[in-house]
């Protein structure tokens, strides 16, 4: 309950700069999606690369980290892997696992996917999401139900980008919300981070245990915060954003900016927490799937505003999955 004290006296302030609103809203109708192939983690077959990380460049090299499969287009049999790029992620070299399975019986025994990346304080940290075999199943399957197969979102940690990343901790840094009604009862999951304020920032994705299998349609986003990139993390009085079934934000101008893939639409937030208050809905066309953004300010907290440049996205085949470079031009 601190940080809603501390930032929703701050929301009638921004909200009163309905020109900076304005403006966002016209620089987001102006753009356009632009893509190309890639090598190196681009299509293979027999072989699923999804849900890329935000990307990060460290001195003359840019990483990303995603969910890699085999056999199977779902990310939950999926392990998490890393690629280095020397040409702004045209052409990538796939560097191995960075994160595998956890230990019977911990909340990442069954898969770990849709990765995301932090640096603070010189080291990297690895977010994730875990998930366990269904406890109820007799031979240990997972069955991806909409009831007890729950997630975690997780962190690991390294001194350099590349790895190796150990676990922080064999229990998650965010749970489910234990009311079923709740938006986040059945998933917490695909974070992205964010410093601002003096506080690290996790966004997430929520979803409800009683909206069962009608429940990716009805994906909100939610936000945590913490002094530390390890947690512990408070959450928000959430949810903060509907239609969002993956979560891509990026500094905008003063605020934060979103790709809500659900519903199709860039918003803003000039206080990185009030989407709804003055929404601006600037539906996208040719938008990208599961998509994660180059964000220098995730290497150097002092960067602010950087906008959206370019970044990584998903094909989505009914077998295969694989991924692919967008760029964002102006009209």
């Amino acid at each position: 309950m601190i940080y809603k004290r501390l930032l929703l006296p701050l929301m009638s302030f921004f909200f009163l700069l309905d020109g900076k609103a304005q403006d966002v809203s016209s620089h987001f109708e102006n753009m356009i999606f632009t893509y190309e192939q890639i090598s190196g983690i681009g299509y293979e077959s027999g072989c699923t690369r999804r849900d890329p990380s935000d990307i990060i460049k460290v001195e003359d090299t840019w990483y990303i980290y995603y969910t890699k499969v085999y056999g199977r287009a779902s990310g939950y049999w999926g392990t998490v892997w890393c690629a280095s790029s020397k040409d702004e992620g045209k052409s990538w070299k796939e560097l191995g696992e960075v994160l595998g399975l956890g230990e019977k019986g911990t909340f990442d025994s069954q898969a770990t996917f849709t990765p995301n990346i932090l640096s603070a304080a010189g080291k990297y940290y690895l977010y994730y999401t875990g998930v366990k075999p269904t406890p109820e199943n007799e031979q240990g399957a997972f069955e991806n139900n909409s009831t007890t197969d729950i997630t975690g979102i997780g962190v690991a940690v390294a001194n350099q980008p590349e790895g190796p990343f150990k676990r922080v901790q064999q229990e998650p840094i965010l749970k489910v919300s234990p009311e079923p009604e709740k938006f986040d009862s059945y998933r917490v999951d695909d974070a992205v981070l964010l410093y601002r304020n003096g506080l690290y920032w996790l966004y997430y994705k929520g979803r409800a245990r009683i909206h069962g299998r009608t429940g990716p349609r009805q994906t909100q986003m939610g936000v945590a915060f913490s002094k530390y990139p390890a947690g512990p993390f408070t959450k928000f009085d959430n949810p903060i954003l509907s239609g969002s079934h993956e979560v891509m934000l990026w500094q905008q101008d003063t605020g934060i900016g979103t790709l809500a893939s659900a519903s199709s639409t860039f918003e803003y937030a000039p206080d990185g927490v009030d989407f709804m208050s003055k929404k601006i809905a600037v539906k996208v066309e040719n938008r990208p799937n599961a998509p994660g953004v180059f964000r220098q300010d995730l290497t150097n907290s002092k960067i602010s505003g950087e906008g959206l440049k370019w970044g990584i996205s998903m094909i989505h085949n009914a077998n295969e999955c694989y991924l692919i470079r967008y760029e964002v031009l102006t009209k």
